[in-house]
């Protein structure tokens, strides 16, 4: 991503956020959308974007993050954000993003990619059955900066 793709890539990123209810009074807030774009672009980041364009259009985005791992020596990538645009769904744009992430980190020496998906997105979980191995892990999460007790 590059500077230019700034606004294309924001109207990606807040169709994705909706899709997960962050939309309205839920919306992220335009200081941390100013944040994640700013780190985006920060070759001193672990963070990494990518977009899929169809016709100099971006289709689909895909943001990851590469950190240390306990049990090797090599780094790994957590893929935070993958998102396929509505008109672009079935053409084989998400299965792209997966693979420019995997192209991404070969390059870099990172051993693995992993991500998570609510158990509802159905036909994002059909591509993801048949590109990666479910390892079966839930995802629990405490909020220590907030009031909310976890439960």
């Amino acid at each position: 991503m590059e500077t230019a793709d700034r606004r294309r890539w924001e109207d990606l990123w807040a169709d994705y956020n909706a899709f997960y209810g962050r939309k309205g009074e839920t919306a992220l807030e335009p200081a941390i959308v100013d944040a994640t774009w700013t780190r985006l672009l920060d070759d001193t980041e672990p963070v990494h974007g990518l977009l899929a364009l169809k016709d100099n259009i971006p289709v689909g985005l895909a943001h990851v993050v590469l950190h240390p791992n306990l049990i090797q020596r090599e780094l790994t990538c957590y893929m935070q954000d993958l998102y396929t645009c509505t008109e672009a769904r079935g053409t084989g744009v998400a299965r792209r993003l997966i693979e420019a992430v995997c192209d991404h980190c070969r390059a870099e020496g990172v051993a693995d990619v992993y991500w998570h998906t609510h158990e509802s997105n159905e036909i994002a979980r059909r591509l993801y059955d048949r590109v990666a191995r479910n390892t079966g892990f839930l995802v629990y999460r405490i909020k220590p900066l907030s009031s909310e007790d976890g439960a």
